[in-house]
C-alpha cells in the first residue's frame, strides 16, 4: 500500500513518526514524508523521500504577533486542551473560546499554507494510509480528499483527542464548533478530521490519557536525527553517571529555563559522578563555572548515553523520558511547558522518578533529590517496571500487519 506521513516543520514531531515510516517501508509499503520545503534536508536525513508542500513560513515568528497566547506554553496546556489534566475547566465558555484561540492562532497557522500542495499531491498520488501527527490537519484533509484511511500518530499526551471528548459532550445542540467550522471548509467535516480514524499512541498505558477513540499502542523507538557516537561515550564511566537534558524547546521558543542552570551545576559539582550535560552554546555561554567533573557538550544522541547513565534530570518531554525509560534509568523531571507537567507527574507515580517545579528547582533542591535516585533502590525498582511495560508494546515492525488491517477496513467504509 501507499502510506503518506505528514508534519509541519517541527522536527521534534517528525522524529516522533521516522521509525514507524521506517518499518512501512521496510515490510515493502511505498512511503514518503510530506512536509514544507525547508524541512526536505530533515527528512533526507532519516533516509525517508520528501514532498515539499506549501510555503516555508514560520508558526512561532508568526505567533509572536500574540505573545501572551505563546507564553501559555509554560508549565500548562494551552486553552482548550488544559481541559485534559483539568477537567473542572471543562465548561462550555472556556472550551468555546480556547478553541477560537487555538484555531486562529495555531492550527490554521501551520495548515493553512500546506492544506493546497497537500491536497494537490494526495489526488496525484492516491494513498491507501495518512499518518499525520496530531496538529497537522492538512493530512486528515487530504485523507478526507481522495478517501484514504488516516491516522494520528502520538508524540506526547493525547491533550487533544480527550478536549474534544469534552467540548461534544458540551456541545449538545449548539452551532458553534470553530475546529469544525474551519476544517470543513475544505471537505465535509466529520469527527475523524479532528481525531483521525484511529490513534497510534508510544506511551505506555501507565503515561497515556486516553479520549474515546480507537488507539493502537506501539513501543517508542528513539530517534534523535543524525548522530556521531563520541569516543568519550565508548569508555564505561568509572563513577555513577547522571545526564542533564532539556530539549530544545525551552531555549529554540520559550525564552530559555525556568531554573539556574549554574545553581544546579553548583550543587552537584561535589558529587562523587559523572556529569554530561547537554546545554545549547547560548546557554552555556551564562555559565561562569564548570565543576571539574562535569563535561558540557551542545549534544549528544540521547540512545547511545542512557545505557551508561544511573541517573537523568530533564525536561520530561515524551521522547526524552521515554529513551531514558528503555533502560530503567532513574529520572528527576523539570518539566517546563506543555504536557511535560502532567508526564513527569504520571512518570513519578509509577515510582520511577521525581518531579519538581523547575520554578522551586534550586540547587539544593536537585541535589537531594539526585542523591534520593542514586541511593533509594525503589527507584530502580520503578524503572524496571516501566521499561518492561514498554518493551510489552508491539515495535513499529509488528504494527505493520495491524495497520494494514485498519488501513483495508476505513477504505472499505
Amino acid at each position: 500500500m501507499r502510506v503518506l506521513f505528514t508534519t509541519y516543520a517541527e522536527k521534534t514531531h517528525f522524529l516522533a513518526m521516522a521509525p514507524l515510516a521506517w518499518a512501512l517501508r521496510t515490510a515493502g509499503h511505498e512511503v514518503v514524508f510530506a512536509s514544507q520545503r525547508k524541512f526536505a534536508g530533515t527528512i533526507n536525513q532519516a533516509g525517508l523521500t520528501a514532498v515539499p508542500v506549501g510555503s516555508d513560513r514560520d508558526p512561532w515568528r508568526l505567533l509572536e504577533a500574540n505573545p501572551g497566547w505563546l507564553d501559555g506554553g509554560h508549565l500548562t496546556v494551552t486553552p482548550p486542551y488544559d481541559v485534559a489534566q483539568q477537567p473542572e475547566k471543562a465548561t462550555w465558555d472556556h472550551l468555546l473560546t480556547g478553541y477560537r484561540e487555538a484555531v486562529t492562532w495555531w492550527h490554521k497557522l501551520i495548515n493553512v499554507p500546506m492544506i493546497p500542495d497537500l491536497v494537490e499531491f494526495a489526488r496525484h498520488w492516491r494513498p491507501d494510509l495518512v499518518i499525520w501527527e496530531p496538529l497537522t490537519y492538512a493530512g486528515a484533509v487530504a485523507a478526507k480528499t481522495v478517501g484514504a484511511a488516516h491516522a494520528r500518530l502520538m508524540w506526547g499526551l493525547d491533550v487533544f483527542g480527550v478536549t474534544r471528548d469534552h467540548f461534544l459532550r458540551l456541545k449538545g445542540e449548539r452551532d458553534e464548533d470553530p475546529l469544525a467550522e474551519w476544517l470543513g471548509s475544505y471537505v465535509e467535516f466529520s469527527e475523524d478530521l479532528a481525531t483521525g480514524h484511529f490513534t497510534i499512541d508510544r506511551l505506555p498505558g501507565s503515561l497515556r490519557i486516553e479520549a474515546d477513540l480507537r488507539y493502537v499502542p506501539m513501543r517508542f523507538v528513539p530517534y534523535g536525527g543524525a548522530a556521531v557516537v563520541p569516543d568519550w561515550l565508548r569508555t564505561p564511566p568509572s563513577r555513577p553517571r547522571v545526564a542533564i537534558t532539556m530539549g530544545f524547546s525551552a531555549t529554540d521558543h520559550f525564552g530559555g529555563y525556568l531554573f539556574g542552570m549554574q545553581d544546579i551545576l553548583d550543587a552537584i559539582g561535589d558529587l562523587d559522578i559523572d556529569i554530561v550535560a547537554t546545554i545549547p552554546d547560548e546557554e552555556r555561554r551564562k555559565l561562569t563555572r564548570v565543576p571539574p567533573g562535569a563535561r558540557l557538550v551542545p549534544y549528544v544522541p540521547l540512545h547511545a548515553l542512557a545505557p551508561t547513565c544511573a541517573a537523568a534530570i530533564h525536561h520530561a518531554g515524551p521522547g526524552t523520558l521515554a529513551t531514558f525509560a528503555l533502560d530503567a534509568v532513574p529520572q528527576l523531571a523539570l518539566p517546563m511547558h506543555y504536557d511535560e507537567p502532567p508526564l513527569a507527574r504520571m512518570l513519578a507515580e509509577q515510582g520511577a522518578a521525581l518531579a519538581v517545579d523547575p520554578r522551586e528547582a534550586t540547587g539544593e533542591i536537585v541535589r537531594d533529590a539526585l542523591l534520593r535516585l542514586l541511593k533509594e533502590p525503589s527507584f530502580t525498582e520503578g524503572a524496571e517496571r516501566l521499561r518492561a511495560e514498554i518493551l510489552d508494546l508491539p515495535s513499529p515492525g509488528r504494527l505493520v500487519p495491524r495497520l494494514e488491517e485498519l488501513t483495508a477496513e476505513h477504505r472499505a467504509a
